[in-house]
């Protein structure tokens, strides 16, 4: 959902409800409206009736530190993070991995994010928590609206110009444990019919492990909102983003020659060499237009570049430091993506049987041309060396999609169709490894034609309590490194079809009161088709199709403010008077098992059986929020074979946080405990080894208004 603010005026989008109106937005100090806990059944030009969504208010809770999505997704079922000692960040849905969140759509006020959401799922960018109004979460194959992706969607919604002044400052410092610093610096105002936001973010720290886990980012975008006319509204922005930091390496939990024992020493260090870079600039724009009083259309577009580079010692094993001859030399990786999109949605809202029925249409293109280098280097530590791969890869995306939502007496229907479009081509110029082999080079293009569909059901049973269900289909197609292998003794089985996915939920969620809400849901979803390696002799393997899995289970997400509820029991004004203290959770309940294939029987990588999020919040309006939460999960593997080194135990871990006003409504300052009780836990384990996660972490700060 991405909106164009005029700073001081209405902005007459159409609406679904002919009673609804959109008031202006105000920015008030000390005192904000509710952003209600579901996405309505129609916002702008997407359509959510029928579809299980969850939105998270940033700032409702006290300052979250050092983009700690831990905090960020508490109130949202469903999601586990892995938990990693670098800055990035890993989401998975419901048993699917989680890996730089390849399986979820992620983006930014509407506009995909990832590096290359076909052949490159991964998104290695994530904008600044600070910037951020509210994160919309649209449940597994329901998120059809946006793309694909088998994992639903995670849309951030950046903040809008101020409307109530021609300037205003917001700043915060933070400082931590590990030399950690943050700070983000904002100026934001409207004159006349201009409106802008401009921030600046940067962070750093050592990190907690012995060498090589420092990290330093820097980030800002600036927007700029123009109101044309009484019809039409004009938002440009750009963004630009430099972070880098050390790769300290995975630990192991068996004895090994040259391992590191997590038991022993869970911050130890096995590469001390290895480094990670990325920078993205990104331009992007929308544009608004009320063609009628019961129309809207709005067309987005961005364009930018963004890469990735990878600096690895070679030699290394499992949780063991590098060792032999290779240990002298590292492996060098680069991949660009240059990528310009467009998306273009009209929604109308239309008359039959004396109700309001609301169809959107729109098409989705975008192209990516991504050069890819791979060298090695003479030291540990080079820069630079001799050429080993070189390719050019290109991803061509094209979708028309339509959904209409017809209404009947408090019952919703919503069938939806997205045909998908999409063409991945891999060209290799050099391969060192090939060559010496005698196979042939590759130079392919593989184009697939993929229909979806899906059906919402809704019925309000009576204000603010509904029903809802869906049905939906989902894939995801080979992407780069499965289109063509780099190694010689891997080959690729013809044409890979996509994994395909189909979707259901069913469910109750409520919000009849301001101080309660809850939301639980049965799902179930197959994946067919799931590509893979087949090893087909000691020294020859094969990418193919290979295995289906199932997954199914319960959710259920619950908050109530125990002295609103008093309140509203006893006819009295204690939360007003004093604050209220409020109670939330959610818990997943889930069963995944691949059921053919080479893993058949085994579940799938981070599938643990229980996933539990709860606290306590107590809120004094504008003068004190004080948090406490949980976040617990049963056992899971981090690996699809199930083998003991990929073992996560059962973990929980506790965070305290507290912000306060203490000037004005002008000062506030927060501090908080992250892994209060010093959990020794992992929730992440890869091919080099066990990622420990954080420990005990302290920090403080000051937030200043003007």
């Amino acid at each position: 959902m991405a909106t164009v603010a005029s700073a001081a005026e209405p902005v007459p989008a159409p609406t679904a409800d002919p009673d609804r109106v959109r008031l202006p937005e105000q920015q008030v100090v000390g005192a904000r409206e509710e952003i209600p806990p579901f996405l309505a059944p129609v916002e702008e030009v997407e359509i959510y009736a029928g579809k299980k969504t969850t939105v998270i208010d940033p700032a409702e809770p006290p300052k979250i530190v050092n983009d700690n999505y831990r905090q960020a997704l508490s109130r949202v079922p469903g999601l586990i993070l892995a938990e990693e000692s670098t800055p990035l960040v890993s989401i998975g849905y419901r048993g699917l991995d989680p890996h730089r969140s390849q399986f979820t759509q992620i983006l930014k006020d509407g506009i995909p994010i990832h590096a290359d959401q076909f052949g490159y799922p991964e998104a290695y960018y994530m904008p600044p928590l600070d910037s951020i109004e509210q994160i919309n979460f649209v449940h597994g194959g329901a998120s059809l609206l946006y793309g694909p992706q088998i994992g639903g969607a995670l849309n951030f919604v950046t903040r809008k110009p101020n409307p109530s002044t021609p300037f205003s400052l917001y700043s915060s410092q933070t400082f931590g444990s590990d030399e950690f610093y943050s700070t983000y610096n904002a100026l934001s105002g409207t004159v006349d019919d201009l409106g802008y936001y401009v921030y600046y973010y940067q962070k750093q720290g050592d990190g907690f492990r012995d060498a090589n886990s420092d990290f330093s980012l820097y980030s800002g975008s600036a927007k700029v909102t123009y109101k044309l006319n009484d019809t039409n509204r004009l938002l440009v922005a750009f963004d630009g983003y430099n972070e880098e930091h050390g790769e300290p390496g995975g630990l192991r939990r068996t004895p090994a020659e040259n391992g590191r024992l997590y038991q022993d020493d869970r911050e130890a260090t096995t590469r001390f060499f290895d480094k990670f870079e990325l920078e993205r600039y990104m331009g992007w724009g929308l544009w608004e237009s009320d063609l009628g009083p019961d129309t809207l259309l709005r067309v987005s577009a961005w364009g930018g570049r963004y890469e990735r580079r990878s600096f690895r010692q070679r030699g290394g094993g499992f949780g063991t430091l590098p060792s032999g001859e290779a240990a002298s030399t590292n492996a060098i990786e680069n991949q660009r993506f240059n990528t310009g999109g467009i998306d273009a949605r009209v929604r109308h809202d239309w008359e039959a049987f004396d109700e309001t029925h609301t169809v959107t249409a729109g098409i989705e293109y975008f192209h990516t041309s991504s050069p890819r280098t791979d060298e090695r280097g003479a030291r540990p530590d080079a820069r630079s060396g001799a050429l080993r791969n070189k390719n050019t890869r290109t991803t061509n995306y094209g979708a028309a999609f339509a959904e209409n939502r017809f209404v009947w007496k408090g019952f919703s229907f919503t069938p939806a169709i997205r045909l998908e479009n999409y063409a991945l081509g891999v060209d290799e110029k050099v391969n060192v490894d090939k060559a010496a082999a005698g196979v042939s080079l590759a130079d392919e293009t593989n184009y697939d034609f993929q229909p979806l569909f899906g059906l919402g059901f809704g019925y309000e049973i009576r204000p603010g309590i509904e029903a809802y269900a869906n049905i939906s289909s989902a894939y995801r197609p080979q992407i780069f490194t499965q289109a063509v292998s780099v190694s010689p003794t891997v080959r690729v089985a013809g044409n890979l079809d996509p994994s395909v996915s189909y979707q259901y939920e069913i469910g109750l969620r409520g919000n009849p009161v301001p101080f309660a809400w809850w939301d639980t849901s049965f799902f179930y979803f197959e994946i067919e088709d799931q590509i893979g390696t087949v090893q087909l002799t000691d020294e020859t393997s094969e990418i193919r199709n290979v295995g289906e899995a199932r997954h199914y289970g319960w959710e259920v997400a619950a908050e109530v403010g125990t002295v609103g509820f008093w309140d509203h029991v006893h006819g009295t004004d204690f939360a007003t008077r004093f604050g209220d203290l409020s109670l939330y959770g959610n818990l997943t309940l889930l069963d995944a098992e691949y059921t053919d294939g080479p893993f058949e029987d085994n579940t799938p990588a981070y599938a643990p059986d229980y996933l539990v999020r709860a606290g306590f919040q107590y809120a004094y309006p504008g003068i004190v929020k004080l948090s406490m939460l949980t976040t617990a999960s049963s056992q899971f593997f981090a690996n699809d074979n199930n083998t003991e080194d990929f073992d996560v135990p059962a973990y929980n871990v506790w965070d305290l946080t507290m912000e306060g006003n203490v000037w004005r409504d002008r000062v506030a300052l927060h501090f908080g405990v992250n892994n209060v009780f010093d959990s020794d836990y992992f929730s992440r384990v890869r091919s080099d080894g066990i990622d420990p996660a954080y420990g005990r972490f302290y920090y403080g700060g000051i937030k200043i208004y003007f």
